[in-house]
């Protein structure tokens, strides 16, 4: 009979994978566990999906990567024979044909246990169900005689429904001491609260304990914070990790009767635009160093966007990896050019000046014949942004310094880029940050730094930079409100648009303008095929364009803002006809 213990330690090791690093993200396994040793551990968690990294998408679908995967489990087991801690690691497995989305209790120099996913989420930025095969909702695993359960991320997320399976309510019935729950959660403003009430429920319906381990991480556009946590049976916080932050964590959990409790560390967790920023500084470094850059290079115009994302470069890689080139025209005012050189200065980046004009006029010579008797407009500003996209991309070529683009969420949104132009580039850290919060980040760079940021302290971005209205400088006296409404009011109107899904009525009815609000949907309508064609970019918001945000370019669909009546039964008649707008861009 096993012998009932009365303390049981548990390292949670809230770590960065690589997706398809098997090996890498194995050897980070061996070291947490070597970690755990030393703490006297008797099991370590490891977030899912760990040996593949997270979301492996449809590389998990490949023969070869899955046989990888479950070698490199095979060979943690093996050397679980050592007498020392278990392991719960999270990897793909497949079974009697199926694959799933599977965590491994490595121990005694085996595979004691597999435990499957059942509850596959297919919303928002998560396409588990075409990938996976549901398991079964099983019972706890025991380890050194503690039943412990295992649901696995999705498993206490869901709702009651017809296709929910209650995992939870399974493991408490079978005899669970504790849950530990491995995760691949990404990061979204205000995401720690949804996940603590998530887990509040859990515990609440259970009684109880849970850890909640979530992995750290930039995987393409998404970012994972880490934040784990752990509660008691009686709701009480027993630990929180560090955001957007690797962290190796005991905790010592002590039996009073049938109960468990434990006590943790307590990090404190940025919040709002801090985690914002944070995210966009994770997302950047990742993607730049998973992918082997060996720096960035950005255009520095002197405006807000730019002045922005070479802080956040500068706080992700290190001034050293940060090339800033400023490529000025007739149109460059003289305090852009001074600006833009004091930025350079204030975050110590390698900066160049080099004019367009000599290239824009050679390209306006080309097509004069062309363009002859046909007057001047948005074709010659566009000629400016696609020049200096050229040259940034020639520079990108000849030094492998990957191209960082500086649009923000708001341009985005409407179409206010040039495709080849100021699109140009690998990655975007603020694709998902509206205008007005472009403005506040800004400023908050500026009286503060996240933990582990590499850039300076204090003032890094020029106060006219921000205070200066906004222009991309492509004709005599522009500025942004030329083309578009005062942002604060752009910003509301989208996020109610793109967040909210709002009805164009809906908005209208809250104060807006109604001409505004038409001309703003028709504007980000007509947009999707820009977004297509654009850099890749961290997501903070709930609702980022790419990921979660899918529509089709070819679409003639139009809220014209006018209630429709209700109705209890859809009448579909032949040759019905839908709102269409004729297709513009």
């Amino acid at each position: 009979m096993t012998e009932r213990l009365n303390t049981f330690a548990v390292t949670l090791a809230q770590l960065n994978p690589t997706v398809g690093d098997v090996e890498g993200n194995a050897d980070k396994v061996r070291a947490a566990r070597a970690r755990a040793a030393a703490d006297g551990a008797d099991l370590v968690l490891f977030p899912e999906l760990f040996i593949a990294g997270y979301p492996p998408e449809d590389l998990v679908q490949k023969p070869a990567f899955q046989a990888a995967c479950r070698a490199a489990i095979e060979s943690l087991a093996r050397e679980t024979a050592d007498g020392g801690p278990a392991m719960l690691v999270g990897t793909p497995w497949v079974e009697d044909g199926r694959l799933y989305n599977a965590c491994a209790l490595l121990d005694g120099g085996r595979i004691a246990a597999l435990r499957f996913k059942c509850n596959l989420p297919n919303y928002g930025v998560f396409d588990e169900k075409r990938l996976f095969s549901r398991g079964p909702a099983a019972g706890p695993v025991t380890v050194r005689g503690v039943r412990i359960g295992v649901p696995i991320c999705e498993d206490i997320w869901l709702e009651e429904s017809e296709d929910y399976e209650n995992v939870v309510e399974t493991l408490a019935e079978t005899g669970a001491e504790i849950m530990l729950v491995p995760n691949g959660s990404p990061y979204a403003r205000d995401k720690n609260d949804v996940r603590l009430s998530v887990a509040v429920a859990r515990v609440t319906e259970s009684g109880l304990p849970l850890v909640y381990l979530n992995q750290v991480c930039g995987q393409d556009e998404l970012v994972f914070d880490g934040a784990s946590f752990a509660l008691n049976g009686d709701l009480s916080l027993a630990a929180q990790l560090p955001a957007f932050e690797e962290s190796i964590v005991t905790l010592r959990f002590a039996r009073n009767d049938d109960d468990w409790r434990c006590t943790g560390p307590i990090a404190e967790q940025p919040e709002g635009d801090k985690a914002d920023y944070a995210a966009c500084v994770l997302g950047l470094r990742d993607y730049v160093a998973k992918n082997g850059f060996p720096g960035v290079l950005l255009g520095i115009s002197g405006g807000i966007d730019s002045a922005l994302c070479a802080a956040i470069a500068v706080d992700a890689l290190g001034a050293d990896q940060v090339h800033g080139v400023m490529l000025p025209y007739r149109y460059t005012a003289a305090h852009s050019i001074a600006d833009a050189g004091e930025l350079a200065g204030h975050l110590g980046i390698r900066y160049e000046v080099l004019p367009i004009a000599e290239a824009v006029n050679g390209f306006e010579t080309i097509l004069s014949g062309i363009f002859k008797n046909l007057p001047p407009d948005i074709t010659e500003e566009n000629l400016q942004a696609r020049t200096r996209g050229t040259l940034l991309m020639a520079i990108s070529n000849k030094t492998g310094l990957m191209v960082v683009t500086t649009g923000n969420k708001s341009e985005m949104s409407v179409g206010y880029a040039t495709l080849y132009g100021d699109m140009n580039g690998g990655f975007n850290p603020i694709k998902d940050i509206y205008k007005t919060q472009v403005f506040r980040l800004a400023g908050l760079r500026n009286s503060w730094k996240p933990e582990g940021a590499l850039g300076p302290a204090g003032e890094v971005i020029p106060p006219d930079i921000i205070t200066r209205p906004p222009t991309a400088e492509l004709r005599e006296n522009q500025t942004d409100q030329d083309s578009l409404p005062p942002y604060d009011a752009l910003d509301a109107i989208l996020e109610r648009l793109v967040e909210r899904e709002q009805p164009l009525d809906q908005i209208i009815a809250a104060g807006f303008d109604r001409d505004t609000v038409t001309r703003i949907d028709h504007l980000l309508n007509v947009a999707e095929y820009k977004r297509r064609q654009a850099a890749p970019g961290v997501k903070v918001t709930a609702r980022n364009f790419g990921r979660d945000r899918r529509y089709p370019i070819t679409n003639r669909f139009r809220d014209r803002g006018e209630r429709l009546p209700a109705s209890d039964e859809t009448l579909v008649s032949p040759g019905s006809t839908a709102s269409i707008d004729a297709f513009e861009g």
